[in-house]
Formats: structure tokens, sequence, C-alpha cells
């Protein structure tokens, strides 16, 4: 059992790196955000609301890494075409990330509108009340969606795909430091793309086996 544990989050975190982590620049701001999360991780303990807006500057570093530098075309190094990395993601695909950063966008302006969320906030008396309720706000949607997921994931592969994917999510912060730690100097040394990735080793003969495009 911890075998196969082991095994499915190693895949998952080798395909998210060789897959969607190419780029220098979106390594050195996923180092960045996995700053930023270890210290949502503390506010969450003292200052939710806080921590929810500390947890979406951090999401909205790595994304911005995705989005706007990291290659979106075909993929050279792994020899498949982006439509297949976005079909086998575990996690978010940018398909999924477009409608959940919508649902963030869109908090503030719902919260404009109706400033006690229907009764569940006292009405702000400040510009400080407010921002501390989008936080809130902000905050129950990434756990929502960390948990809505999760239970697709349960429906549509199995249940430890899902519990160890969501383990994944939790520790990435970590393992993303340890992982780009080196990163801001490479890109300082004028290096774009992760050359590494294509010798890279771990473990890839238990990965599923991507298609060759010929």
């Amino acid at each position: 059992m911890m075998t196969r544990v082991s095994e499915t989050l190693r895949t998952q975190r080798w395909d998210d790196y060789r897959y969607y982590h190419q780029s220098r620049i979106n390594q050195t701001l996923h180092l960045i955000s996995a700053v930023i999360f270890l210290g949502c991780y503390a506010l969450l303990f003292t200052d939710a609301a806080l921590a929810g807006l500390a947890g979406w500057l951090a999401m909205l570093t790595r994304q911005t890494g995705h989005f706007f530098f990291e290659p979106n075309g075909y993929d050279d190094v792994n020899r498949v075409t982006n439509e297949y990395k976005e079909a086998v993601k575990v996690g978010y695909n940018q398909h999924r990330k477009i409608v959940l950063l919508i649902v963030w966008g869109l908090a503030p302006f719902v919260l404009f509108l109706f400033p006690t969320l229907f009764g569940v906030f006292a009405p702000p008396t400040n510009r400080l009340d407010f921002v501390r309720h989008v936080g809130a706000v902000w905050l129950v949607i990434g756990i929502g969606g960390g948990l809505f997921r999760m239970i697709q994931l349960f429906m549509v592969r199995d249940v430890p795909t899902g519990l160890i994917w969501s383990w994944k999510v939790l520790t990435d912060p970590f393992h993303n430091i340890a992982l780009y730690y080196k990163s801001p100097l490479a890109l300082l040394r004028g290096e774009l793309i992760d050359t590494s990735i294509a010798d890279a080793h771990w473990g890839e003969e238990d990965s599923e086996e991507a298609p060759r495009a010929t």
C-alpha cells in the first residue's frame, strides 16, 4: 500500500515538473510562491483572512509563470503535444484554472454588491473590513477548489488518486523550495529553459508513458 502511495505521488510530481515547469522564470516564481505559501500556512492559525489574501498572492505568482512564461506549444523535451498534457493533467489544467481564477476575480465584486454576503459577515465599517472579508472568501474559494477537484478525482479515477493529489498540493511549497532553489541563479546565467529535465530520472518507468508524436 505504501509503495503504491509513494509511486503515485512520485509520478504526479514528476509529470507536473517535466510537463509544466520547464521555464526557469516559472520555476523562480514558484519558489517565491512557495515561500509565501509557507507564511500563509502559519497565518491560518492566527489570521485566516490574511492567510486567504496571502494564499491568493502566492497563487497568482505561480499562475503568472504558467500562463505567460511556460511553453504552450509542442513539447520538444517530452515529445508530446500541449493537448496531451492538458488531457492527462491530474490537478487543475489551464481550462480548470481559468474557471477558478474567474470565480476568484468575481469575489470582490460580489462583496461590493452584497457587503454582508447575505448575513455571513457583519457590515464593513471601513475599507480594511472589506479587504478582510475578501480574504476570508478567497480562503473558502481556495479550500473549496481543492476539495472539489479531490472529489472529482474520486469519481473519475479513484479515492487514492484524489487523496494523494491533495497531499501533493499541500506539500508542494516544501517540494518546490527543494526543487527550484537554484532556479534564480540559473536564470541570472541566462538559462531560460531547464535543460536538465531531458536527463532527469524520477522513476519515470512508473509514469504513464506518453504517446510519441511522429
